[in-house]
């Protein structure tokens, strides 16, 4: 029977197993200057700032910048438009809040998936991560991808529409770059990450500023009789709050990293307030500074809001906006993989995705194979799905399993009542924000039965999966035969062995 390999047997020569003593000064687990061997597993390096910089530029994506006119079209007024962003921002607050409870009562990483299964068991732990890893998150990479690729080329195609494949070669060159840099440090990709969050904050003061001064010459004439336009009705409200709830999503990106997070009971509660707090007030601001300069039926009709606002305030300082937007995607993109990664690594840690995902390479401390599995799936989705159609499909299965993890928060209050919190929200935010999640779910049903009948279907797909690949346990002699034998050869390729546990 095969026994994989541990941080002190590692891999690799034609194809046997090396002692890792044999190596001498290549021992990779060795430090140089002391020859004391490192400990294998992911190291505490996401600091306070760090952990700002992950959420907020997560959040900051393509969206702000682009299209605000999904809300505005499902409201029907500028009125209600701003009052559905203010409220979304305060829901997701509420949301982040009952986060950062979990995540400093249930120091694990992995976010939706662990809170799911310490509350509600592996079952609908599985079908969680099963529909992230197959669907959602290759579909959510590609788009945000294509809009880094798209925006980048923009400056070099101003007289012309920029090709479909240049904009796919970009973006497959922007995914790669993205998972190569959180293949190799964990640090670097935090120090990046910082970077563009304050790229993307940036950008949003080039549009705010501009904004305040208009209000403060008068320009107020698109705010009077705000609520004045389309009625709101009960279809579009939902698919509004859709939009801003979209826009706002990854406040709960720091959850999927916990075990990374230095002094996680206190930073993530601080991490998760200070940067919803500025992202909201940023996201409003902004769609404020819009009206000052576009009217309502200009912002419907508009494709790029942002790169039409700064044609008509900023004169030629406007060809900035598509490399500021594409930044801010590919921001997005870098906090997006590193975060979800985690929840692939610690899921394989449970049992519940194949054993490779779950071991970290010996020279970077970085789990690479749960990073480089996206890869493909999402190469796939790039050049042969239709992405747009699987997010639609699968847009409520994120809100229904956030509202469920939120609903665990209840659940576990009453079923282990002694467990160490030492962040604690009032129940009724929990119960709030985990209503509020559920309700945009059914009537999302009710409003849209075809698009999320399907996705509702390709996430069921997860139970028998789950009886197939977890609890049957009578697997044919071939098939554990060649699962045994590709994890090794992919140790072997890949240097990764499994993380080392504390023996106290």
């Amino acid at each position: 029977m095969y026994k994989k390999p541990s941080a002190d047997t590692l891999v690799a020569s034609k194809g046997n197993l090396i002692p890792m003593e044999s190596r001498g000064t290549l021992n990779p687990i060795y430090s140089k200057s002391t020859k004391k061997r490192e400990k294998v597993e992911l190291k505490k390096k996401v600091t306070l700032l760090q952990g700002i910089s992950l959420i907020i530029g997560t959040i900051i994506g393509a969206g702000i910048f682009i299209a605000p006119k999904g809300i505005l079209q499902n409201t029907g007024s500028v009125g209600m438009s701003l009052i559905v962003w203010t409220a979304c921002g305060i829901l997701s607050l509420l949301g982040a809040l009952c986060y950062a409870e979990l995540g400093t009562c249930i120091k694990k990483s992995g976010g939706h998936y662990t809170y799911i299964l310490e509350a509600f068991g592996p079952l609908p732990a599985f079908v969680r991560v099963w529909v992230e890893l197959l669907v959602i998150r290759p579909a959510a990479t590609a788009v945000i991808s294509l809009a880094f690729g798209r925006y980048i080329l923009e400056p070099f195609f101003v007289q012309c529409e920029i090709p479909d494949l240049a904009i796919k070669l970009v973006t497959a060159v922007g995914i790669t770059v993205v998972m190569v840099l959180n293949s190799t440090s964990v640090s670097w990709s935090a120090r990046i990450q910082i970077f563009l969050t304050f790229c993307k904050l940036i950008a949003i003061l080039i549009i705010i500023v501009p904004g305040v001064m208009q209000l403060i010459k008068g320009e107020t004439q698109n705010f009077k009789d705000a609520f004045i336009g389309k009625d709101v009705s009960v279809m579009g409200l939902p698919l509004a709050f859709y939009s801003g709830m979209y826009a706002y999503a990854g406040w709960f990106y720091l959850n999927f990293v916990t075990e990374e997070v230095e002094n996680p009971e206190k930073n993530i509660p601080l991490a998760i307030c200070i940067s919803m707090a500025i992202v909201t007030v940023g996201y409003v601001l902004t769609n404020v500074a819009y009206y000052t300069t576009i009217t309502a039926e200009e912002l419907i009709l508009s494709n790029a809001v942002a790169v039409t606002y700064a044609e008509r305030l900023l004169g030629n300082f406007s060809l900035a906006v598509p490399i500021f937007v594409a930044l801010s995607c590919f921001g997005s993109m870098n906090g997006g993989i590193f975060a979800v990664s985690r929840m692939f690594y610690v899921a394989s840690r449970e049992g519940h995705l194949p054993e490779i995902l779950s071991m970290i390479h010996v020279h970077k401390h970085t789990p690479l194979p749960a990073v480089i599995v996206l890869h493909p799936l999402t190469m796939v989705m790039l050049f042969t799905g239709d992405i747009y159609s699987l997010l639609n499909f699968l847009s409520f299965a994120r809100w229904l399993f956030i509202g469920l993890a939120v609903v665990g928060l209840i659940y576990l209050r009453y079923k282990r009542p002694e467990m160490h919190r030492p962040f604690k929200v009032p129940i009724f935010i929990p119960a709030l924000f985990s209503f509020t999640c559920l309700f945009m779910v059914a009537l999302s049903l009710y409003s849209d039965p075809i698009n999320t009948g399907i996705g509702f279907a390709i996430t069921l797909t997860g139970v028998p999966a789950y009886y197939l690949f977890i609890v049957w346990d009578k697997k044919p002699k071939w098939f554990r035969t060649i699962s045994e034998q590709t994890t090794r050869i992919l140790q072997m390729l890949l240097e990764v062995v499994p993380a080392e546990q504390d023996s106290s």
